[in-house]
């Protein structure tokens, strides 16, 4: 279930329900659409009902994705409300919750929250520039012993809450703010209708860039990084071909690495960091290649190795 305004619904949806449909092995992705979020203001808001034609709209043709207006049925405010009539009226059923990391940076200020972790199992989406406060945050460290690993995303369904997967997914910085900045009239789509062919085309990925990979571990060992690691993503994930993970013993020196980096790589790749300010974990995203630099500390209590199913023995026996 992905709950939410919708105020406009958008490609950034379609790509996150597609992701949970493809890594989570759900029957049904459920678009809630909520009347009115507690937490934003009602000034920009567009009516119910056209917020409901637009989520609809975008979600013509994904068989596999339904859009519905429970919410407004049941008469519910809060999320935790609405999941605790949900597992009641279809007790049959078995739900996974998803959100962007934005919504987990921000959670603990929705009633309940906590018990919004005890009643499903939460799937969390990486989205542009809130990964690292996200993960920062109180509900994170509340159930840090509760997070799995990605491998373990296909069978969270059937997991006993309170369990959470973190996907570090390709970004896509689409959001419903920037839509309507951009163009108001999209907030009444009798108007103006919101097309699905808005929606991202899935396009088959080009072949691992190696000469890529190459560089940014040749320009890391250059600039002293210990403990790198290459991680094989190809047929794993489509967030990336491989992932490359190193630590600097101090903020400067992960600072310094970043630095060399971009450097290095600013005329091969587009290039998206985050986290370069504090320099206790920086992520650069290549496009096929993603990497993550660590302060040492910081790489042990998040462990992104064994998140993807190698810890650090592997990678030492991987290096020899």
């Amino acid at each position: 279930m992905l709950g939410g305004s919708f105020n406009p619904a958008h490609g950034g949806h379609l790509h996150i329900s597609r992701l949970a449909l493809r890594h989570l092995a759900l029957d049904e992705v459920w678009w809630l659409v909520s009347p009115q979020n507690p937490l934003k203001p009602t000034a920009g808001m567009a009516p119910f009902a056209a917020r409901l034609a637009g989520a609809r709209r975008v979600a013509a043709g994904h068989r596999r994705i339904r859009v519905s207006d429970i919410e407004h049925c049941l008469g519910t405010v809060y999320t935790v409300d609405t999941l605790r009539r949900l597992r009641r009226r279809f007790a049959h059923l078995r739900f996974v919750w998803l959100m962007g990391s934005d919504n987990l940076a921000q959670i603990h200020h929705w009633r309940g929250w906590a018990e919004i972790f005890r009643l499903l199992p939460i799937v969390v989406f990486d989205r542009p520039s809130y990964s690292l406060g996200a993960l920062a945050g109180i509900a994170p460290r509340r159930f840090a012993r509760r997070r799995l690993p990605v491998a373990a995303a296909r069978n969270l369904a059937e997991t006993a809450p309170p369990a959470w997967v973190f996907f570090h997914a390709r970004l896509d910085a689409r959001s419903a703010t920037q839509i309507r900045t951009r163009n108001p009239q999209e907030l009444r789509p009798e108007l103006t209708p919101i097309a699905a062919a808005t929606a991202p085309r899935l396009v088959p990925r080009a072949a691992p860039q190696r000469g890529l990979l190459d560089l940014v571990v040749q320009t890391l060992e250059d600039g002293k990084a210990e403990d790198i690691v290459t991680i094989e993503l190809a047929g794993k994930t489509d967030i990336a071909d491989q992932m490359v993970i190193a630590s600097g013993r101090s903020a400067r020196q992960v600072a310094a690495l970043t630095e060399h980096l971009e450097e290095a790589l600013a005329r091969r790749a587009r290039i998206a960091i985050e986290g370069k300010a504090q320099a206790d974990w920086v992520l650069i995203d290549l496009g096929d290649v993603i990497v993550h630099l660590f302060r040492p500390e910081i790489r042990a209590h998040y462990n992104l190795e064994k998140m993807w199913g190698l810890d650090f023995a592997e990678a030492d026996a991987a290096r020899s």
